[in-house]
């Protein structure tokens, strides 16, 4: 059984589905948890097989949620596979409400940014109120004791809870994608593509200057291009951070592996989160020098050498 970031309805919900037939998955029980940490908590205690989070927003970057979640050395998990969705927003209300009537709108946090524009346009007055997911969102405006107006959420949401749509396609940005990964207990990678992603925490020593040029300078000298790095609070003092790194390649391509290994040498601590296929299917540049091939000759020399041959 997997399961995913829920309830039914949201983005995930729709982001699993579209894996699923990609994959030919069976998803068909999967399970929806209330919040990140209950879906990936169900993975470490065997409840579900994967789940599917959300990690990343072309609009709005990572997702902590899911980003600190993943960061812990002490409970590790490994990310098996990743999907990108479009994100588009409807403005949902339950049958018979006029835009006139909007005093009150409720949303997740994510999907009130990615529509502020076009709610400070179109309703400046309303109030704004967060919720969880924007299915959920959905499901409160159904409610007519809930005391609330409209939902900005996914047009299946909408239909999910018999709600109409005023507005369709509200996001400020047209081309706002959202990454999610399914997530499962850590043992066997997935098989080398060639257009493979590795994800990993690296914790740094001390704050000192310099402290992430080392990091950067282990994958620059290999050749290993950067997806996505940002920081993280370390959650230990006020201060300290960790560096949360998405890098072209997998665990199993030699200038993978040396630039992982380099990390282990000079980090306080390593946390791998996994190399799988990439969503987009884009094949990283090899640097000259940086084949598998130039790895094991240069390795063989290095043998000789040290053989006196």
């Amino acid at each position: 059984m997997h399961g995913y970031f829920g309830p039914e309805g949201t983005f995930t919900h729709q982001a699993l589905l579209a894996l699923a037939e990609e994959r030919g998955l069976d998803v068909s029980e999967a399970k929806p948890f209330a919040t990140v940490a209950q879906a990936l908590d169900a993975v470490r205690l065997g409840e579900v097989s994967a789940s599917l989070v959300p990690i990343e927003n072309s609009v709005e970057g990572g997702v902590s949620a899911t980003l600190d979640n993943l960061a812990s050395p002490l409970a590790p998990l490994q990310i098996i596979a990743e999907v990108i969705i479009p994100v588009t927003f409807d403005l949902c209300v339950r049958p018979g409400t006029r835009m006139a009537d909007i005093r009150t709108v409720i949303s997740h946090p994510h999907a009130i940014a990615q529509t502020r524009g076009w709610l400070d346009a179109h309703l400046p007055a309303a109030r704004i109120v967060e919720r969880g997911s924007t299915a959920g969102a959905a499901q409160t405006i159904a409610d007519e004791t809930s005391g609330l107006d409209a939902a900005v959420c996914a047009s299946v949401a909408g239909s999910l809870y018999g709600l109409e749509s005023l507005a369709h396609d509200i996001s400020d940005n047209e081309a706002a994608l959202t990454r999610f990964v399914l997530v499962a207990p850590t043992g066997r990678l997935p098989q080398r593509t060639g257009h493979d992603k590795t994800s990993l925490v690296a914790y740094i020593h001390q704050d000192r200057p310099g402290a992430l040029l080392d990091i950067l300078q282990q994958f620059a000298v290999r050749g290993v291009n950067l997806c996505r790095i940002e920081s993280r609070p370390a959650k230990t003092t006020l201060g300290e951070y960790c560096f949360s790194v998405d890098a072209e390649g997998h665990v199993l391509d030699e200038r993978m592996s040396a630039a992982l290994q380099g990390l282990k040498r000079t980090c306080q601590d390593v946390v791998f989160l996994g190399s799988y296929a990439r969503a987009d299917r884009k094949a990283p540049a090899t640097p000259f020098g940086g084949t598998d091939e130039d790895y094991a000759i240069a390795r063989n020399w290095i043998d000789e050498i040290r053989s006196g041959n």
